[in-house]
């Protein structure tokens, strides 16, 4: 079974399409809900290529905005914090949170100037548990469609709380750290202390396709009573991590920041009362995991770059969940 074109990996018209067809209309992870808990608070965020801004009103009301001044063009607000309006930084622009524009300098000068046509760019927002999730086209069909049945799959997340976020950057196409998060095929070579903790036996380690999301499940060495742990990807860049154990959530985006590069954060999540020793040692072995994939998913960017293959290939059974994302993406892409 084929991959797609290795060109696909390094095309700015590729992402350029991406970003148009896949990122623009669908629902993507924004933020903790708790940051945003409280009337007149906000925090800021990406969708794909789009800027976000992420409001509570005054009346209580959960919104989200392209945090795109309608004036010029420039980002409304930065990073997260309380304000009874937002204020673009450049002129001074100032927008109620519900997103109407409230005052402009120098508008009073302007013959016939209507700041009722000039509101924030709305998006779609909802909330899942702890977790924002956002979609920059407003009129997306509801969260619960693209989540489906992940919402009961997933251990109960109301008690979950905001730990702290760990970001990273990657070398690498946005496509090749989500191929490489589908598959545990590597693990036993990439990974040796995860594999000596998680059984990742083909036997033992499931791999679900849904429609708009896709599922891996390992139970511990030894334990396969226990509580498994699961690994999901939503459609199209959103790593949703519970490791077996005491309850623990990890959940964030894979962002391009061009053909050959891509950001992102993980958002950990855990009980109140969680053991502070046990956080920092799940914490740790995370990250000595995504260490190691950003090692794998750059080494594949510099091959897929040489140009000496048109494309790679996929073992239909260890791979499937690869094969399932790739069409998605073929589909999302196809011009026909």
């Amino acid at each position: 079974m084929e991959t797609l074109p290795y060109a696909w990996y390094t095309d700015p018209e590729i992402l350029r399409r991406e970003q148009e067809r896949i990122f623009r209309r669908a629902w993507q992870y924004a933020g903790p809900a708790e940051h945003v808990a409280a009337p007149q608070t906000f925090f800021t965020c990406r969708a794909g290529d789009v800027p976000v801004v992420v409001v509570r009103d005054r009346e209580g009301a959960l919104r989200a905005f392209a945090n795109v001044c309608r004036h010029r063009g420039s980002i409304v607000a930065h990073g997260r914090g309380r304000r009874a309006t937002l204020q673009c930084p450049y002129h001074a622009w100032t927008y109620e949170l519900d997103g109407t524009l409230k005052a402009a300098p120098r508008a009073d000068r302007e013959p016939g100037f209507d700041p009722s046509g000039v509101s924030l760019a709305p998006a779609a927002v909802e909330t899942w548990g702890p977790f924002v999730f956002v979609n920059p086209d407003a009129e997306a069909p509801p969260l619960t469609e693209t989540l489906g049945a992940l919402t009961e799959t997933v251990p109960d997340v109301t008690s979950l709380r905001f730990h702290q976020r760990s970001q990273y950057e990657l070398a690498a196409n946005w496509k090749i750290a989500c191929e490489n998060y589908l598959e545990c095929y590597h693990c036993p070579v990439a990974h040796p202390g995860f594999s000596a903790v998680v059984d990742v036996d083909p036997d033992a380690y499931v791999l679900e396709p849904h429609e708009a999301y896709w599922s891996q499940f390992a139970h511990l060495r030894g334990n396969a009573c226990g509580n498994a742990g699961q690994f999901h990807l939503v459609f199209p860049n959103v790593k949703l991590n519970v490791y077996p154990g005491p309850p623990n959530l990890s959940i964030g985006p894979v962002l391009p920041d061009g053909p050959e590069r891509a950001v992102g954060y993980l958002d950990y999540f855990f009980p109140e009362e969680a053991d502070e020793q046990w956080i920092g040692e799940l914490l740790a072995f995370d990250d000595q995991v995504g260490r190691e994939d950003t090692k794998l998913v750059e080494s594949v960017q510099r091959g897929v770059r040489s140009g000496v293959l048109e494309h790679g290939l996929l073992l239909p059974e260890s791979e499937q969940l690869v094969a399932s994302f790739q069409r998605r993406i073929l589909l999302a892409l196809d011009d026909k």
